[in-house]
């Protein structure tokens, strides 16, 4: 019998999941496994975990919804906590696998990861087979290859949407055939219980993970509230729960993807209207494939502390942490970054006008290493992506893909105009 294991990663959707097609029109058994990678849940030297207690339980939560759509398509799902780079290898020997297929990852520890995995499964004859599942144009469809992408945005942009189509969905398969697998609901809900989270009334949206959340979450912004016609001139909003899509943790997770909702919008200017804030939103689609394929271009330089600069542009080291102790505790004395960087303590989220302002503040004023504050926001974000999040931290920091060579936001001016009344600000402090 042909048996197939699906490694889930930041894919956690059945729909428009390549990875889980290809292995269900190879295989007639698939194994669904997610592995728990342990290392992220212990706290690093900076005294936080890569992975904190609003992203796990949010993956957790993800995890959960899975499982009860797979098991809607007969199938079962593995859900465990170790190394990935043991278990995968150990899982697929076990179940008598001959094929692993999972996601194509872009970050360089990642990479090396599956490589890792790759090794051990071919000392067993086991092949790997990886597909491309988070971004919304495939590198195959771009108009130049990934070491000639080009490093401003607009010029990546405008080629892009000329010469590139986005293809069309892959449909959720209408039946998974599976092993007999332990349930992973116990498990589960053991790892929940076991996060103490009080959900702040202050928070712009309760976040929860799964595929059916991420839909919902779409077509309310969409069709039942039209929030997206005035997306251009309300993202920049801090209070609320339209002032943006808040599509961004659910394609953290992959409980959605990003051709998804590009389709979703595409439909919607055919059903309602077509106007800058339809496209606005697919602008910033774009943004993260760009980071993407920066990522996969210049690979370890975008974690450097001058990243992808081709001049030194700074020299500070990561000895000034009493003020990085101050600015995660919202104690700076700035009541606007305070006021941002407290929603965050508490709710695991901010809005992208925040973190423009409290990652400026942090490495213009404070002069603290950028890459502690990337490490921070990897740690508490519920949306972290590890591009989307370095390469917009080292844009902020003038070693990325800002021509203009960093942004220094004047904090106290941004909050005059931008929350005037301090209504945000009174809110959180």
């Amino acid at each position: 019998m042909k048996r197939a294991l699906v490694w889930f990663k930041t894919d956690l959707r059945l729909s428009d999941n390549e990875t889980l097609i290809r292995a269900l029109n190879w295989a007639e058994e698939v194994i669904p496994v997610f592995v728990i990678d342990e290392a992220l849940l212990i706290d690093t030297k900076l005294g936080f975990p890569r992975m904190g207690k609003f992203r796990y339980r949010l993956l957790l939560e993800s995890l959960s919804a899975l499982d009860l759509k797979l098991k809607s398509k007969k199938s079962g799902f593995l859900v465990l906590r170790g190394n990935p780079q043991i278990e995968i290898p150990k899982i697929a020997i076990k179940y008598n696998v001959q094929k692993v297929f999972t996601k194509k990852e872009i970050a360089p520890e990642e990479i090396e990861m599956v490589q890792n995995v790759e090794k051990e499964l071919w000392r067993n004859k086991i092949f790997l087979e990886q597909y491309s599942t988070s971004v919304l144009y495939q590198a195959t469809s771009l108009p130049f290859s990934i070491k000639d992408c080009p490093d401003v945005f607009t010029v990546f942009r405008k080629k892009v949407e000329k010469e590139s189509t986005v293809s069309e969905e892959f449909l959720v398969p209408e039946h998974i055939a599976s092993p007999a697998i332990p349930d992973c609901q116990h498990f589960i809900h053991d790892e929940l219980k076991q996060i103490h989270i009080l959900n702040d009334k202050r928070s712009v949206f309760y976040f929860k993970g799964g595929e059916d959340e991420a839909f919902c979450r779409l077509n309310y912004y969409l069709f039942d509230s039209d929030s997206i016609q005035s997306y251009k001139e309300n993202r920049n909003g801090l209070v609320g729960t339209d002032y943006s899509s808040k599509f961004s943790p659910f394609l953290a997770l992959g409980c959605i993807s990003p051709r998804s909702i590009f389709h979703a919008i595409k439909s919607y200017e055919k059903a309602r209207i077509e106007n800058e804030s339809t496209y606005w939103l697919i602008f910033e689609l774009l943004w993260r494939d760009f980071f993407r394929y920066v990522m996969k271009k210049h690979k370890a330089k975008v974690f450097q502390l001058n990243g992808i600069s081709k001049q030194k542009v700074f020299e500070f080291s990561n000895s000034n942490l009493e003020a990085f102790s101050n600015w995660i505790s919202g104690r700076t004395g700035n009541p606007f970054v305070d006021a941002n960087m407290k929603e965050l303590q508490l709710t695991g989220f901010m809005s992208n006008r925040g973190r423009q302002n409290v990652a400026s503040y942090l490495i213009h004023d404070l002069k603290v290493d950028w890459r502690l504050g990337a490490a921070y926001f990897e740690s508490q974000l519920i949306d972290y992506d590890v591009s989307s999040n370095w390469g917009n931290w080292a844009y902020i920091a003038g070693v990325g893909n800002d021509p203009k060579n960093g942004r220094k936001f004047d904090v106290n001016q941004q909050a005059q105009f931008y929350d005037r009344d301090s209504t945000y600000q009174k809110l959180w402090l």
